[in-house]
């Protein structure tokens, strides 16, 4: 009887143990930076999604491999959420309270349906290149972090582009631009500067959804052929985009007239189209496909030549596996800074990490020294700045592979600031949030 006794004890012990290893304090004694990872490597995204994944998980790795943050050993686990809005917020849920450091949804409608949850659980949301274009105020959007760009950045980007090609921004007058986009918060969110640019330069711009996932767009492509537009804004994500370089092809739409997003330009869009997408192009969230990065050669020889690369060797600095490398290391860099105020070689809380990711300073010998040189522009934080860039390029596709086609393009901020503040003001009045001051942000 006592036998039994003394080993049901140790079971209840051993019980004990096991829930305290997934604990957030008993990762903080161990060291361990939990991250978690939203991933779309099942559905109608997966060919974009899974290179993304792919990379985000190699740099962890990297970091690992030169002692962590500091120290810090990176943890991750992986959620499959297949791009759809409802598993995502599952994730978020499941993921949490193993004492998650930020969320990346790489997804604009996991990022509407998290925004409230972030405030109230003070984890920190980063979306690079996607999620809501107001979201740059912090001061009303303290927990989202829009990292080098927003969608209303890429449409006046594309905008400012189209305008060099014609000539100059008065020859935008008296033309038509059609905008052919995923019908969801993702594909909706560029319209309204795009709305705004038209009202100031007089062009006639056209709005045509397509139904997700994006596979039938015949009718859209019939449309475009009718209205004969000058230039084509795609907003594709996942099988829409490689559909509607096809349909161009098909209805005889110039693929030099077409400039899709920062998410309708890699390789998984047009590499089996090859010549016929020769001509197409796409703004590039700074980035495009890195083989010669530093970044790119220390991972090839630190974690696949090891075996330890998360997915094939061939993709490692392609387009978007490059946007999951650089979406790491901000999040890396987020939590090294914030180390520097609350403790080098510490756990950081979510809430500490927030501080880290609006003091970033990213300059080019930080970037150069992180092995992302030529990739990145410099990003600059601040309380009220959660983007901290307003820079891109365009890349065009030869047939075999992406190439820069044009100079650096900086956002118009006076186009952008009124926009950016009349929707987050409008946002904080409907939620009854109070802006942050910029004395309160020093706290």
């Amino acid at each position: 009887m006592k036998f039994r006794s003394l080993a049901l004890a140790a079971a209840i012990a051993s019980v004990g143990l096991s829930a305290a290893v997934f604990s957030p304090d008993v990762r903080a004694q161990a060291k361990e930076q939990f991250f978690p990872v939203l991933t779309g490597r099942t559905g109608p995204v997966a060919p974009n999604a899974t290179p993304w994944a792919n990379g985000y998980v190699d740099y962890f790795k990297l970091v690992n491999t030169k002692g962590g943050i500091n120290g810090v050993k990176i943890t991750f686990e992986e959620c499959e959420t297949a791009y759809a809005t409802d598993r995502g917020v599952e994730c978020y849920e499941r993921l949490k309270g193993k004492g998650a450091t930020l969320f990346q949804p790489l997804s604009t409608g996991i990022t509407f349906a998290l925004t409230e949850k972030a405030p109230v659980d003070k984890i920190p949301l980063i979306t690079a290149g996607y999620g809501r274009s107001e979201s740059q105020n912090g001061a009303v959007f303290s927990w989202n972090f829009p990292l080098l760009g927003t969608y209303w950045v890429g449409a006046d980007v594309a905008i400012q582009h189209v305008a060099k090609q014609l000539g100059g921004v008065d020859k935008l007058k008296g033309k038509k631009i059609a905008l052919v986009y995923h019908d969801s918060p993702y594909g909706k969110e560029p319209i309204p500067l795009l709305q705004e640019r038209a009202k100031i330069h007089g062009f006639d711009l056209q709005l045509l959804p397509v139904a997700a996932p994006g596979v039938e767009q015949k009718a859209t492509w019939l449309q475009v052929r009718r209205e004969r537009p000058d230039f084509v804004l795609l907003w594709g994500w996942g099988v829409m985009t490689a559909t509607s370089i096809k349909e161009a092809q098909a209805t005889g739409y110039p693929r030099e007239k077409m400039i899709g997003i920062w998410w309708a330009g890699a390789e998984p869009d047009v590499k089996d189209i090859g010549d016929g997408a020769k001509g197409y192009s796409a703004l590039a969230l700074q980035h495009g496909a890195e083989p010669n990065a530093k970044v790119t050669k220390d991972i090839l020889a630190a974690v696949h030549a090891k075996g330890q690369g998360t997915g094939p060797k061939e993709e490692v600095g392609s387009v978007l596996y490059m946007r999951g490398v650089v979406s790491a290391m901000l999040a890396v860099e987020g939590v090294r800074k914030a180390q520097e105020r609350y403790g080098k070689g510490k756990v950081m809380t979510g809430e500490q990490t927030r501080w880290g990711l609006e003091n970033l300073n990213l300059d080019d010998k930080a970037l150069a020294d992180l092995g992302f040189a030529g990739v990145l522009r410099p990003v600059q934080t601040s309380c009220t700045d959660h983007m901290g860039s307003p820079w891109a390029r365009i890349h065009t596709w030869d047939g075999k592979k992406w190439n820069f086609s044009s100079d650096w393009y900086q956002a118009d901020q006076k186009v952008l600031r009124p926009l950016v503040m009349a929707a987050s003001t409008r946002y904080a009045e409907e939620k009854k949030i109070t802006p942050r001051t910029p004395e309160q942000c020093k706290q």
